[in-house]
Parts: C-alpha cells; structure tokens; sequence
C-alpha cells in the first residue's frame, strides 16, 4: 500500500474526528488501462472534499455527486425514521466503464474497466490503530465484511495483495517509505527536499555538528550517533533506503558495514567507480564482507543520467530508488518501451 493511501486513512480520521461524516471508496480491480491500481484509496468528505485518488479525476465527480446524495439520503432517513438509529448505508459495489459509451463518457483510457467498493466510515477507530501499527513499520491486513461493514485488523504477510470475495474485502497497509541519508552536504539536503516530494520519510545522519547545523528540520529528521549505531538501532526493514554521501570513508563505511546486512531495499553511496572499486576492496579485505552483501551495494549511485549539479545527481539517485523500490512492477511490465534498463550513473566525485 502506497504511503499516499495512508495520509488518505489520516485526513479519513481527521475529517470524522471534526465531526463530519466520510465515505471511503477502494479500487478492487481493474481492467484494461487503468490510472490508479487495486487498493487505491479515495476519501470523500460530506461536503465534497475528497483525499486521494481511484482514477486520476476521471470519475471523481461521479463519486462526489453520489456521496453527497448518499449523505442527504441518509439524514432525511434517519429523520423520518420511527426508532432511533435508523440502519446506516452498508458497503456496496460500483463499476464503472462497463461499456464504451460509459468508458467514453467518465473519459477512462482506452476502454479501462473500474470495480470500487463503497463504504460509508461509521467508526472511525480502526484507521487511529492502523495508523499506529504501520508507523511501527507493521504491515497490517485490513478485512471489511459487505453485509455487515465491521473492520478487523490483523497481520499482513509480505507480498500479500488485494483480495476481493464479493463477501470480504481485504487490503494490506506498510509502513511509510523511509530514506536515511548518511551526511548532511548540499547534495543530502537536495536529496532530502526531492524525497519529502515522494513521499519518503527522510532522516540524516551526520555526527559533524557544522554539517548538521545546516538541516531543514521542517524536511528533515536529524538522527544523532555514529552512522554504524544509526542504521543497526534503526532495524532497516524492506520499506528502508539507505544512501551514504558524505564521501568521507570514516562515516560512509561505517553506514554500508551495517546496511549491506540489513533487509533495507537500496543501499548507495556516492562516490566513482574507481573510489567503489577501492571501497568494495577494502570493505571484503578489513571487514570480511561477503561478494554478496558487496553486490548490494549501488555504486556509483543512481541512474545513469548524465548529471553535473547537486539537484540533478538528487534526481538520479531519486530514479534509481523508485526503481528499484518498483522492481516488481517493471518485471511485470518488461515489454514496456518505457521501462528503464538498471544502468549505474557516472555523476560521482572523485
């Protein structure tokens, strides 16, 4: 699950906290072209402010205009009702391009196909503890019964994807994306500021006080101590990228003897080719790393992009983490003309 669906369940929980009442809409599947995947969360707000997205605005004035009828349905029912409490709207299935007429008229790309499950959010609870379960980096699996709209919360298994029975709905939810950035130089801090943009949440390491007094801290989380103590007590999970840039062999082998060990996703550091050679060299010499934990290691890191500034080998580190963070939709999609071949960049520093 994408971090972007989470801050969908945060602005979710606090619109309901405010008092209004939110409907939750979730891809369930797609065919054909399809802007936004399965378990993309759209949030709608009783007076039309949405969060997210389920198909890149196509049919979200759609889901607007049946939310807000849906919420003045709901009122004049339960004014008019003859007991208290009268019985709320329950999960229900909408599908959207079923034909080319309806495909052309919400203007989904060539001929795509949407199947949403609707869901009035009556009890807010759930979304606060899966909100503090993932950022303990749990991977949480959440289970919603049509017929009844009750939530249970449970353990995700790595790998695990939507599952949609017609009876249960289930979605899984990670940790938020995390980036720790060894040295805090102007590069890091041009790392930093793109990384925020994506969606990372992004920590600095740098044990130099005149490095690390130059920190955004609105950007930025400063993480004090030794890099080598920083990614061990960190516990680098595969939701966790790794990038040392200080170009100072004390401090970035200090990171990589830890990280090349950890389940993190992406592990980089800067610097040529000649400088990784001598790095991997001494790193398997002094230290007895293994060829592969070496093998991890991207360097020169990033894309192989031809960048000179600070802010363009920031963008060729950026691309290379996406991709590989997004490995398994590129496999999936390998005859694609634009999948990008997993170059190394030269962009280093002697």
């Amino acid at each position: 699950m994408d971090s972007l669906d989470i801050r969908v369940l945060s602005d979710a929980l606090a619109w309901r906290s405010a008092g209004h009442a939110v409907t939750l809409v979730t891809v369930v599947q797609t065919w054909g072209s399809a802007p936004r995947p399965p378990g993309a969360l759209l949030a709608v707000r009783d007076d039309g402010l949405v969060s997210g997205s389920v198909s890149g605005g196509c049919v979200e004035d759609d889901l607007i205009a049946r939310t807000k009828a849906a919420f003045t349905n709901l009122v004049a029912h339960s004014a008019t009702a003859a007991q208290p409490g009268a019985p709320a709207s329950l999960p229900s299935e909408i599908v959207y391009g079923v034909s080319k007429e309806e495909a052309a008229r919400f203007g989904l790309p060539c001929g795509g196909t949407l199947r949403l499950v609707h869901e009035p959010l009556l009890d807010a609870r759930w979304i606060s503890e899966l909100l503090e379960r993932t950022t303990a980096h749990q991977l949480v699996a959440r289970s919603l019964s049509m017929s009844t709209g009750a939530v249970t919360l449970g353990a995700a298994q790595r790998g695990q994807d939507i599952a949609f029975d017609g009876q249960t709905l289930t979605t899984v939810f990670g940790p938020k994306w995390r980036l720790l950035l060894i040295g805090a130089g102007q590069l890091s801090q041009a790392v930093a500021q793109m990384a925020g943009l994506l969606d990372f949440e992004v920590l600095v390491c740098d044990p130099r006080e005149d490095y690390a007094a130059t920190l955004d801290l609105a950007v930025v989380q400063r993480v004090e101590g030794m890099p080598d103590d920083v990614v061990r007590e960190m516990l680098p999970d595969p939701h966790t990228a790794i990038v040392a840039l200080t170009h100072d062999p004390k401090l970035d082998d200090m990171a990589l003897l830890e990280a090349l060990k950890s389940e993190a996703f992406y592990v980089g550091a800067l610097g040529s080719g000649r400088t990784q050679a001598a790095r991997k060299e001494r790193l398997k010499e002094h230290f007895d790393m293994t060829d592969a934990e070496l093998a991890r290691l991207h360097g020169p890191v990033g894309l192989r992009l031809g960048a000179k500034t600070p802010a363009e080998i920031a963008v060729s580190i950026l691309a290379e983490i996406v991709q590989v963070k997004n490995a398994g939709a590129v496999l999936a999609h390998a005859d694609s003309s634009c999948a990008v071949p997993g170059a190394l960049v030269f962009n280093c520093l002697n």
